[in-house]
């Protein structure tokens, strides 16, 4: 550790560091899911999980409710397709040709090279699956071998477990919690913070590409390790 003359320790020296660039991403392809740039030709297939027949326990911790009509949804939809930040994402299944979820990258901070993965907006079908998870891998990918990157940030309403679980199962660290950090729908959130750095990439990245390999899952599709155990 290096220190200054007064003899107070310092960070690692970062003598070639630059700022980042903002994300630009066209597609994304993998074995069962595809990630594009969201655009309007997605929400004919994503009103279902954003419109009124959305399961609602889905929505509980997200600072919106699902949409009741056609209208509402579209006029929010324009907004998440002309958005920067949050830069939204449709995860697109490769098997149907269908939308069957959406995320985003936000708090972008080109200068430090640290974003966040958010707005995670799930399918029935694609809760708890392989594509799923292999979306989550192509975007973290993109991140740090696209954009270099140096943080990958997740965040969740500290109630939320199951996003806290889904973070830690990805390899995301728990850092910490934030009290009384944030106000929505009336009420009061902490929140947990997870982050993944850049160092940890490289033997996170082969993790997935194990879990993910062909011969990992059955004929029915069932995995045969756990991601954890890859």
């Amino acid at each position: 550790m290096p220190y200054n003359e007064f003899g107070q320790a310092l960070g690692q020296d970062l003598p070639s560091f630059s700022a980042g660039s903002l994300p630009e991403i066209e597609v994304l392809s993998g074995q069962t899911v595809r990630i594009e740039k969201l655009a309007l030709r997605h929400e004919a297939d994503l009103y279902p999980i954003y419109g009124p027949d959305a399961p609602r326990q889905n929505w509980t911790y997200m600072p919106i409710e699902p949409f009741q009509n056609r209208e509402d949804f579209h006029c929010f939809f324009e907004k998440m397709v002309q958005s920067s930040d949050p830069y939204y994402l449709a995860i697109v299944d490769q098997a149907s040709n269908r939308a069957v979820g959406t995320f985003a990258l936000m708090r972008i901070d080109a200068a430090n090279r640290v974003l966040e993965m958010g707005w995670v907006v799930y399918s029935s079908e694609l809760q708890r699956s392989r594509q799923a998870t292999e979306a989550q891998y192509l975007v973290m990918k993109y991140v740090f071998e696209g954009l270099n990157y140096r943080r990958y940030e997740w965040k969740c309403d500290s109630l939320n477990r199951p996003s806290a679980n889904a973070a830690m199962r990805l390899g995301f660290t728990y850092e910490g919690r934030f009290r009384n950090h944030a106000i929505y729908k009336g009420r009061s959130r902490d929140t947990d913070w997870f982050s993944i750095i850049d160092s940890e990439w490289p033997a996170l990245k082969k993790r997935f590409e194990n879990w993910l390999a062909p011969e990992n899952f059955d004929e029915k599709g069932q995995q045969k390790h756990s991601l954890r155990d890859c």
